[in-house]
C-alpha cells in the first residue's frame, strides 16, 4: 500500500482516452437533442467568479468555528477542499483562517480518540464524518499521526463485513445520505493515512470497496459523481471508470447543469461537484463542451454577493439554528456546501 494518498488530479495516457471516447457522446442530451458548441469560457469571468465567491466562503467557514466547537463537513472540509484549490491558482486567502480549520478539525479527532480507546464509535455523521475530517486534513498538507492512524482504525473496523461504508443518515441529503459517498472518502482516508501496520487490512478493504463500487447501482446525481471518486481511489480499471464518466456525463441538463435527483432542477451542488469529479477523478479535461457547458451554469447561477444558493431537503435538522456569517438562512449549510464545489469546479479552469 503507497504511504502517499492518491493524488487529487491524477489521470492521464490510456485512461484519458478512453474517458474522450466518453466524453464525445455527452454532445447529445439524455433526450437525444444536440447541443450546439460554444466558444470557451473567458478566463477572465471564471476569474472575477472565484475572487467574488472566496471571501464570503471564508467568512461563512470562520462563522461556524466561531460558535461551533464541532467539525462540519459543509463549513470545514468543503471550504478546504475550495480554498486548497484557488490557492493552488494564485489566489490569496486566509492562511490564518486556513490552518484554524485544519487546527480544530484534528483537535475534534483527538478529542475523541481520548474518549474511544477501541475505536469502536465516532462522533457525529460517524463514517461520513471520519472521511470528510481526513480529507480536510489531507488537503490542508497535515501528515500522518497517532490521531489520524486511530480515525483510520475506526474505519477499518466500520463495516467490515460489509464490503463498504454504509452511509449514516439518509435523511441529510445529499452529503450524509449516499453510501457511495462515504465509501470514496473512507477508501480515500485510509489510503492517505494508514500506517504500515495497517497496510494489509486497509489493501483488503480497498478490495472489497472496488468490488462493491463495480456492481453498485447509482440512482442520483451524489451516487454518481462519488461512484467515480471511489472507482478512481480504489484503482479501477480504465473501462468501469470510463463508464462512471459516460454515466455522469449522460445526466448533464439542457442547461449546462446537473441536478441532485432527476425530480429536480441543475443547481450549484450537483453541477459543481459532477465537474470536479469529472476532471479530477475522470481525466475529462475543462476545455471540453460538457465541462464548458456545467462552468457556464455556474456563472450564470452565481449570485451578486459571489455565492450560489441552493435549498436543503434535510430532513434531520439535529443541530441547532444559528447564523454562520453566510447567507439563505435555513439553507445556509447546504448553500456553503455548494458554493464550495461550484469555486473549485471555476478554479480548476484556470492554470496552477
Amino acid at each position: 500500500m503507497p504511504r502517499r494518498p492518491p493524488r487529487f488530479l491524477i489521470l492521464s495516457g490510456a485512461l484519458g482516452a478512453c474517458v474522450a471516447g466518453a466524453a464525445s457522446d455527452a454532445m447529445l442530451l439524455a433526450d437525444g437533442s444536440a447541443v450546439a458548441e460554444e466558444s470557451a469560457v473567458r478566463t477572465e469571468d471564471v476569474r472575477a467568479a472565484v475572487a467574488k465567491a472566496l471571501p464570503v466562503i471564508e467568512k461563512g467557514a470562520a462563522g461556524h468555528l466561531e460558535h461551533r466547537a464541532c467539525f462540519a463537513c459543509h463549513s470545514q472540509a468543503l471550504p478546504v477542499l475550495a480554498l486548497r484549490s484557488v490557492r493552488d491558482r494564485g489566489f490569496a486567502i486566509d492562511a490564518a483562517g486556513f490552518d484554524k480549520h485544519l487546527d480544530r478539525t484534528h483537535a475534534v479527532l483527538s478529542q475523541w480518540a481520548e474518549r474511544n480507546p477501541d475505536r469502536k464509535n465516532f462522533t457525529g455523521g460517524a463514517a461520513d464524518t471520519a472521511g470528510y475530517a481526513l480529507l480536510a486534513l489531507e488537503l490542508g498538507g497535515r501528515k500522518p499521526d497517532d490521531t489520524t492512524a486511530a480515525v483510520v482504525e475506526y474505519l477499518l473496523q466500520r463495516d467490515d463485513s460489509r464490503g463498504y461504508w454504509r452511509a449514516s443518515h439518509d435523511d441529510r441529503p445529499p452529503t450524509e445520505a449516499s453510501s457511495f459517498t462515504t465509501t470514496a472518502w473512507a477508501v480515500r482516508a485510509i489510503r492517505a493515512f494508514g500506517t504500515p501496520e495497517q497496510r494489509e487490512r486497509v489493501s483488503a478493504r480497498t478490495r472489497a470497496a472496488r468490488e462493491w463500487l463495480l456492481r453498485a447501482e447509482p440512482r442520483d446525481t451524489e451516487d454518481r459523481v462519488f461512484r467515480l471518486w471511489g472507482l478512481n481511489y480504489a484503482e479501477a480499471e480504465a473501462q468501469p471508470i470510463a463508464a462512471a464518466v459516460k454515466d455522469l456525463l449522460d445526466t448533464q441538463r439542457g442547461d449546462g447543469g446537473w441536478a441532485q435527483t432527476a425530480e429536480m432542477e441543475s443547481d450549484a451542488y450537483a453541477t459543481g461537484s459532477a465537474l470536479v469529479a469529472l476532471h479530477q477523478a475522470g481525466g475529462l479535461a475543462t476545455g471540453d463542451p460538457a465541462y464548458q457547458r456545467g462552468v457556464r451554469f455556474l456563472l450564470a447561477d452565481q449570485r451578486e454577493d459571489g455565492t450560489w444558493f441552493v435549498q436543503s431537503r434535510s430532513a434531520n435538522r439535529f443541530q441547532t439554528y444559528f447564523e454562520t456569517g453566510f447567507p439563505y438562512e435555513q439553507d445556509q449549510w447546504i448553500s456553503i456546501a455548494a458554493s464550495a464545489w461550484a469555486t473549485a469546479a471555476l478554479a480548476l479552469e484556470l492554470a496552477p
